[in-house]
C-alpha cells in the first residue's frame, strides 16, 4: 500500500473528501492522506521540509512563492519516444484548477444587513474575515472591502479567522455579526444566509492551483492523482459543492 499526503486549502475540505471516496474506488491500492489547513500556514509547512506530495492552494500567491523556490516538480513535456531528452522542455506539473466567489453572510435570523454598505452600521460591531496575510479568502475580502471603500472605516470592527471554516464557524455560532467567506463555504452551511456576492471587479479572480511537489515519493501517482482530480470524475463533484472549473 502506497500513501499520498496532499496538502489542501480548508474552503475545499468536503469536495476533496468526496472525491477521495470515488479515486479510492478506482485505485485501492493507493492511501490518500489530507492535511487541511489555510493556505498560507501549507505553504509554510512545505517550505520548512513537511513531506507532502501535492498543494492544492486557494489562491496563486502561496503556489508563486513555491515555484519561486523551485520547490514544484518538472515533468518532460515532451512526448516519451517522440522527442530526444536532450531537447526535453522541463514543464512544471502545475494547473488551474477551480475558481470560486466571495459573498457576506450573516447568522440566518440577523436583520439589518443587506449589503456590504450596511456593515458601517452602529449596530454591527463584529466582522469576520480570514487573516489576508495568510488566508487567501482574507486577502480577496481585504480587496473587496478596499475596492468598496470600506476596509478603513471597518477596521475596528474586523475579527481576523486562521481560515475560512473558522469565519464560517464565526457567523454560525453568532460570535460575529457578519462574515466574508466563499460562496461554497456559505452553500455547506443552513445556520447562515448569504446577503450579497461581492461585485466580481472588486477582487482578484480565485484561482486554486494544483501541483506536485518536487520533493514527493512518488511522483507518477502523484501526478496521476492529480490527473484525477481534474477529470470528469471530481468534476462533477467539484460542480456540486458549487465550484466552477477552470480550463487550463
Amino acid at each position: 500500500m502506497v500513501s499520498l499526503t496532499v496538502s489542501v486549502a480548508a474552503s475545499l475540505q468536503d469536495a476533496m473528501k468526496a472525491i477521495k471516496v470515488l479515486y479510492t474506488k478506482e485505485t485501492p491500492d493507493v492511501t490518500i492522506i489530507y492535511n487541511f489547513a489555510s493556505s498560507g500556514s501549507l505553504q509554510q509547512q512545505i517550505e520548512q521540509g513537511a513531506p507532502v506530495d501535492i498543494f492544492i492552494s486557494a489562491a496563486p500567491k502561496q503556489m508563486n512563492a513555491l515555484e519561486s523556490k523551485g520547490l514544484l516538480l518538472e515533468r518532460c513535456s515532451a512526448v516519451l519516444g517522440e522527442t530526444p531528452m536532450s531537447d526535453c522542455i522541463k514543464k512544471e506539473t502545475r494547473q488551474s484548477l477551480i475558481t470560486n466567489q466571495v459573498v457576506l453572510i450573516s447568522p440566518k435570523d440577523q436583520t439589518g444587513i443587506y449589503n456590504f454598505k450596511d456593515l458601517r452600521s452602529d449596530n454591527i460591531s463584529k466582522i469576520a474575515m480570514g487573516d489576508p496575510e495568510s488566508v487567501p479568502a482574507g486577502q480577496y475580502a481585504k480587496e473587496v472591502l478596499t475596492s468598496l471603500n470600506l476596509f478603513e472605516q471597518l477596521k475596528p470592527k474586523l475579527v481576523f479567522g486562521k481560515d475560512v471554516r473558522q469565519v464560517l464557524s464565526y457567523v454560525e455560532t453568532g460570535n460575529v455579526d457578519a462574515g466574508l467567506v466563499y460562496a461554497t463555504d456559505a452553500k455547506l452551511s443552513n445556520q447562515v444566509k448569504i446577503v450579497a456576492t461581492a461585485p466580481p471587479e472588486s477582487y482578484s479572480r480565485i484561482i486554486y492551483p494544483v501541483a506536485v511537489l518536487k520533493e514527493s515519493k512518488n511522483p507518477d501517482l502523484a501526478n496521476q492523482f492529480v490527473q484525477f482530480i481534474i477529470g470528469d470524475s471530481a468534476k462533477t463533484v467539484f460542480l456540486r459543492y458549487g465550484f466552477i472549473m477552470v480550463d487550463n
